[in-house]
C-alpha cells in the first residue's frame, strides 16, 4: 500500500488517517486508563511516513539523522553534566544543537534559494526542544536521560510541524501518568471540540480570507501601487487569515494531544483582544513567546545585569527586549522584512513598558475605564495588524519587486 504524502492538518483527507489511527489509543484510555506504548510508537511511525516520506523521503532522512545527532549530544551533554557544570561546555552543546537549524536557515541565503540538505519540515520546534533540554539540565531541574522518552518527545506527532512547544518534565509525566478515564472523558471532549473548532478556522474561516480574499486585495494592491486604501484591505485581511489559519492549526494538533491522553498548552488566548502589545505576546503563539521569554530573554537580563554593562534597569530590559525580537525576527528568516518586524516589535514593547511606568507614577490623573480600555484593545490591534504586513513580505514585493 502506497501512503500519500500529506502535511499534516493540510488536508481534510490527514483527518481520516487520523481517526483511524487513534481510535485503539482513545479506546485503552476510555476503558483501561492505559496507553498503547507500542501501538502509539507504531501510528507515529506511519504518521511520520505520511509526512516525510513519498517524494519528500530526502526530508525523513534529514529527520532521522537530525533525531540521532540530537539524541547522541543530549545523552553526551547529560553524561558530563553529572559530573561537573563549566559554561564553556554548556555554549558548545547548545551551539551544537542549533547548528542543523542555523544550516537551513542560511544556506537559501548563500545558495539563492536552495534548501539545505538538513532541512525538514518542523525543524525549529524539535530545535527549540533539544535547546531547551540542554538548558534545563545545565540548571539541574532535568535530573535524568531516558533517550527513548527523549525520542518520543521529539517526535510527538501532533505537534512536530509547527508546535505547540511543549516542556520535557510535563510531557514526560503524562507519559508516565496516563489520566483516569473520568478526567479522560473531559479531554476527549475538549479535544473533539478543538478539532471541529480548527476546521471551522482554517477551513472555512482561513480559506476564505487567503484563498477568496487576499488575492483580490493584493493584485488591487499591486495595481494601485504605493500606500492605498488596497493595502490597508491587504493589511487587516492578511492579519485574519494569519490568526484563523495558525490558530486553526494549533487547535488541531492540542485536539489530537487531548484525543491521545496528552495536556499539550493551548498557543491563542484571543490574542486581538490585548489592550497592550505585552498582553498580546502573552497569548499570541504563547507556547513560542513563552520559550523564548525562558531560555533567552530571562538569559540575557541574568547575563547583562550580572555583568552590570547598564546601569540602568530600564535600558538593560531595552536592550533584552531588541536582541530577543531581533532573534526572533531572524529565526523567521534572513530577509529585512522579518528582521525589522521583529525591531518593530521590541520598539512597541519599549514603548509600552515607559507608558506602564508614566501610567502608574500619573494613576492619579489618567483614566481608566471601560471606553479607555476599548480605545486600548483597538489601538493594540492596529499596531499588530501594521506589524503583519511587515511580516507578510507584500511591501518588499510591492515596494522593491515590481
Amino acid at each position: 500500500m502506497n501512503f500519500p504524502h500529506m502535511i499534516p492538518y493540510a488536508e481534510p483527507y490527514y483527518f481520516l488517517f487520523l481517526v483511524i489511527g487513534l481510535i485503539p489509543i482513545v479506546l485503552s484510555l476510555l476503558i483501561r486508563g492505559k496507553r498503547l506504548s507500542i501501538y502509539q510508537t507504531l501510528i507515529t511511525l506511519v504518521f511520520l511516513f505520511i509526512s516525510f516520506g513519498g517524494v519528500y523521503w530526502q526530508q525523513g532522512v534529514a529527520l532521522i539523522a537530525y533525531v540521532i545527532w540530537q539524541t547522541l549530544l543530549v545523552w553526551a551533554y547529560f553524561s558530563y553534566r553529572q559530573r561537573k557544570n563549566q559554561g564553556g561546555w554548556f555554549y558548545l552543546a547548545v551551539l551544537l544543537a542549533i547548528f542543523p537549524l542555523f544550516l537551513t536557515k542560511v544556506t537559501p541565503f548563500v545558495e539563492h534559494g536552495k534548501s539545505s540538505l538538513f532541512a525538514f519540515l518542523g525543524i525549529s520546534y524539535l530545535t527549540f526542544k533539544s535547546v531547551q533540554m540542554i538548558m534545563e539540565m545545565r540548571d539541574g531541574a532535568i535530573k535524568s536521560y531516558h533517550p527513548l522518552r527523549y525520542i518520543q518527545f521529539l517526535l510527538f506527532f501532533p505537534t512536530i510541524s509547527s508546535g505547540p512547544i511543549d516542556r520535557y518534565r510535563r510531557f514526560e509525566k503524562d507519559q508516565l501518568e496516563p489520566p483516569v478515564p473520568d478526567k479522560y472523558v473531559d479531554m476527549l471532549g475538549k479535544g473533539v471540540q478543538n478539532i471541529f473548532v480548527g476546521f471551522l478556522y482554517k477551513f472555512i474561516i482561513g480559506h476564505y480570507f487567503g484563498q477568496v480574499l487576499l488575492p483580490i486585495v493584493s493584485k488591487v494592491a499591486l495595481h494601485d501601487g504605493g500606500i492605498s486604501w488596497a493595502l490597508v484591505g491587504y493589511t487587516y485581511v492578511y492579519s485574519m487569515y494569519l490568526f484563523f489559519d495558525f490558530a486553526g492549526y494549533s487547535l488541531f494538533a492540542v485536539g489530537t494531544s487531548y484525543l491521545m491522553g496528552y495536556d499539550t498548552p493551548i498557543n491563542f488566548n484571543k490574542p486581538f483582544l490585548s489592550w497592550n502589545i505585552k498582553e498580546f505576546w502573552n497569548r499570541w503563539h504563547m507556547t513560542l513567546s513563552f520559550w523564548f521569554r525562558d531560555y533567552v530573554y530571562m538569559r540575557l537580563m541574568f547575563f547583562l545585569m550580572k555583568k552590570k554593562w547598564f546601569k540602568s534597569r530600564i535600558v538593560t530590559s531595552n536592550i533584552g527586549y531588541f536582541g530577543l525580537f531581533l532573534l526572533m525576527g531572524v529565526w523567521h528568516g534572513l530577509t529585512w522584512y522579518y528582521i525589522v518586524y521583529g525591531i518593530y516589535h521590541a520598539g512597541l514593547i519599549c514603548v509600552t513598558d515607559a507608558w506602564l511606568r508614566f501610567k502608574k507614577k500619573h494613576k492619579q490623573k489618567i483614566p481608566s475605564n471601560r471606553f479607555t480600555h476599548a480605545f486600548a484593545v483597538f489601538m493594540t490591534f492596529q499596531a499588530v495588524c501594521f506589524s503583519f504586513l511587515i511580516f507578510s513580505g507584500f511591501l518588499d514585493q510591492l515596494f522593491f519587486k515590481q
